[in-house]
């Protein structure tokens, strides 16, 4: 009996707790809530363009990178057959 009137204290508690945190998060919001709507909208296509873009930027430099080596594999399989004829004579 005494655990369930520590749990719903903590449980109260725990729920004062929010609400004042909302209440202080309410005064001290720096515009009305179209202003920050308006804001976490316009942040969150920034970011998702900056996303977008450093993502094309990562793909493009990776077939780089991918031509790249597969041109130096190309140039090395030459070599080999090179090194192979001379041998084989």
């Amino acid at each position: 009996m005494a655990d369930d009137r520590e749990q719903t204290s903590a449980v109260t508690w725990f729920l004062a707790g929010a609400v004042c945190g909302a209440v202080v998060a309410l005064l001290y919001a720096p515009g009305s809530g179209k202003q920050t709507r308006k804001l976490l909208a316009k942040k969150t296509d920034e970011t998702r363009e900056a996303l977008s873009d450093g993502g094309k930027e990562i793909v493009d430099k990776g077939k780089e990178l991918y031509d790249r080596g597969r041109q130096i594999a190309e140039e090395a399989d030459e070599l080999f057959e090179k090194g192979r004829k001379l041998v084989n004579g």
